[in-house]
């Protein structure tokens, strides 16, 4: 038994505009180029993309869209495609068989009632299977620069919560607060850039807080 009371830790001050300020600039200067890691050519082959990155990486997704998007590189030709062949295509993502009914499902009807082309409006978008707010904030922020939100993945929801910036653990709980905390033309671009310091330094299991270039404003740093 401890001969003494047991020292908790302190929490950090609640994040507040003012105090996350100066390390977003921080990590936004670190990473100037941070930008989607699906590889795509417009925003048809980012919806796809993106649907297909659900419980996968964006580097196996990679791997599977070239081909998908050389067989069936238009919604009119992706909507004719053959429920098998499309699941032999995009099966290394994983739950692929749901995944193929959210591409067939999504890219009919963007060709009955789109024309084929992806809308720009969430509520329409929210309109297509497979489609959530994740995904309409993707399409949206990278194809239109339109942000309606913060796009939480895992990397973003743990840097969040290690920053401070969020107490919370649900996406729609997370994005938020750090809705609250960034201004709106900050929004996209912050997805890209804690995603690719999630990727690059701050991982999951052994961050690398000595390279981190806002250790001493993180309240989680181990060094």
């Amino acid at each position: 038994m401890p001969k003494g009371p047991v020292k908790r830790r302190k929490r950090p001050p609640r994040a507040t505009p003012a105090s996350v300020a100066p390390v977003w600039a921080a990590l936004s200067a670190h990473y100037p180029k941070a930008d989607c890691a699906l590889h795509h050519r417009n925003p048809f082959e980012l919806l796809v993309a993106t649907i297909l990155s659900a419980q996968c990486t964006d580097a196996r997704v990679n791997l599977v869209t070239p081909e998908l998007f050389a067989r069936w590189p238009t919604a009119f030709a992706l909507a004719k495609a053959g429920p098998a062949e499309l699941e032999g295509v995009i099966r290394s993502t994983g739950f692929f068989r749901n995944k193929t009914k959210s591409l067939l499902g999504m890219s009919r009807r963007l060709t009955e009632a789109y024309g084929g082309e992806v809308p720009r409006g969430m509520d329409d978008l929210l309109t297509l299977p497979g489609v959530a707010r994740k995904t309409a904030n993707v399409v949206r922020g990278v194809s239109w620069g339109l942000a309606d939100g913060v796009v939480v993945d895992t990397h973003v929801a743990r840097l969040a919560q290690r920053l401070g910036w969020t107490g919370e653990s649900t996406p729609e709980k997370i994005e938020r607060d750090l809705m609250a905390l960034l201004p709106r033309e900050d929004w996209v671009r912050l997805s890209h850039v804690l995603i690719h310091h999630g990727r690059a330094l701050c991982q999951a299991r052994t961050p690398r807080c000595a390279a981190c270039p806002v250790r001493e404003a993180c309240p989680s740093a181990l060094c």
